[in-house]
């Protein structure tokens, strides 16, 4: 079991006459104003579905800058956030348009400093994964051996070796990561930010016990008896959130299991667009800055495109908790 042992971070705060619901449910606007400011570092997981595009476009409109972002996998919405100059350093394991190919925002920043320089500190996926495990798991480091005889220590100082305790030789390590911030999306949750997961769920749940504030983003709140009646569907526990973001299609282009398949044209004319400055400009003033909210973002597409999206139906098999005693 993970647990987040920071000061400020434990059992939900409640005020006196104060509900949770008040406490943690928030507009997007407010989550991002309140726990994301400049110069922190943010993590904004999903490994290629539950990326939350709404929260990487609320923090673009609030003209956040200096950022460290995080992320395993960084891909369209990081290309987007990049080239509207909101990062200082980029930390990951892999970058691309997945399928199609380079993110050429990114590419204008680490090559030309447009819109200005960008750091980069890059690992292996199993790099990532094993800071991810030491930072929900406040360790010293993560061990792996993947990095033998690779190239990635001599470019990266953080990848070091030591002596293996156990009379194996030297093994490679890589320090806990501990995002200030996680923004997180899922299915569904209950107003106390308990959160239920399904498909293909990647790195969320250890990213949100290592993260210092956790923002919740789901397509639907549901009542504490739906979390209670599908337990072990529920990921991350409302102890360890800080906000709940009710989003529907929060997550577009990207996709979410069960409620919209991804979006593989949106990926196609990105690549097409990002080429060009000028296009990539435009195309943020007319999706993002001119756009207030998710839900005119939503309004804004063609409306063929949901339906073009829908997943269909594949109901899992009921299963039998038992009776409560």
């Amino acid at each position: 079991m993970y647990w987040r042992a920071v000061k400020g971070i434990g059992w939900p705060r409640q005020k006196t006459g104060e509900s949770v619901l008040s406490m943690k449910l928030l507009s997007m606007h407010d989550a991002v104003a309140r726990f994301v400011p400049d110069g922190c570092s943010l993590a904004i997981e999903g490994f290629t579905a539950f990326i939350c595009f709404a929260a990487g476009h609320e923090i673009i409109r609030q003209r956040r800058r200096d950022l460290t972002l995080i992320r395993m996998t960084p891909d369209l919405i990081y290309d987007q956030m990049i080239a509207a100059g909101v990062a200082r350093k980029l930390v990951f394991s892999y970058l691309g348009n997945p399928g199609v190919g380079s993110l050429h925002a990114i590419r204008r920043a680490v090559e030309k400093s447009i819109p200005q320089p960008l750091e980069l500190e890059e690992y292996s996926h199993y790099g990532m994964v094993g800071r991810y495990i030491a930072g929900a798991n406040r360790m010293p480091f993560f061990p792996l051996r993947s990095y033998v005889g690779t190239d990635l220590p001599d470019v990266n100082p953080a990848i070091r070796f030591i002596e293996d305790p156990y009379g194996t030789g030297p093994i490679a390590v890589v320090p806990p990561l501990n995002p200030d911030v996680a923004i997180i999306h899922a299915q569904r949750a209950d107003a106390d930010g308990n959160t239920q997961l399904w498909g293909l769920t990647g790195m969320q749940k250890e990213v949100a016990f290592a993260a210092g504030k956790v923002i919740v983003v789901v397509e639907e709140i549901v009542p504490e008896e739906v979390i209670r009646g599908d337990p072990n569907r529920t990921l991350i526990p409302g102890l360890i959130v800080d906000a709940v973001v009710h989003e529907p299609l929060g997550a577009h282009p990207s996709y979410v299991q069960g409620y919209y398949d991804r979006d593989n044209e949106a990926y196609l004319e990105w690549d097409r667009i990002s080429q060009d400055l000028a296009a990539t400009e435009d195309w943020l003033q007319e999706w993002v800055y001119a756009v207030p909210d998710r839900t005119a973002y939503i309004e804004k597409l063609d409306p063929g495109v949901m339906v073009r999206l829908s997943p269909g139906e594949a109901l899992a098999t009921p299963v039998n908790y038992g009776r409560y005693a």
